[in-house]
């Protein structure tokens, strides 16, 4: 098998993980939050935030960052025990 195809062939497994997972996680969130008020308080708390230092969103950023390279570490993971059989 050719690079490309190799590499077309890794990338659309990455893309259907991540979005499956970004699913499973978004959907089940946002119909919670839209149920109870939650939405409302988060209009709320963002209206009134200070905007000095980096808050939620620094906060935010990391935990983006750990799920982010975790994916990357069970993919190679992964990619790795493959490579064995």
């Amino acid at each position: 098998m050719a690079y490309p195809e190799k590499l077309a062939k890794w990338w659309s497994r990455v893309a259907a993980a991540v979005t499956g997972a970004v699913l499973t996680l978004v959907v089940p969130a946002h119909a919670w939050a839209a149920s109870n008020g939650v939405a409302d308080l988060a209009v709320e708390a963002a209206r009134r935030r200070s905007r000095g230092g980096f808050g939620f969103i620094g906060f935010g950023l990391l935990c983006c960052l750990f799920v982010v390279g975790g994916v990357i570490l069970a993919i190679v993971l992964i990619s790795r025990n493959r490579r064995r059989r």
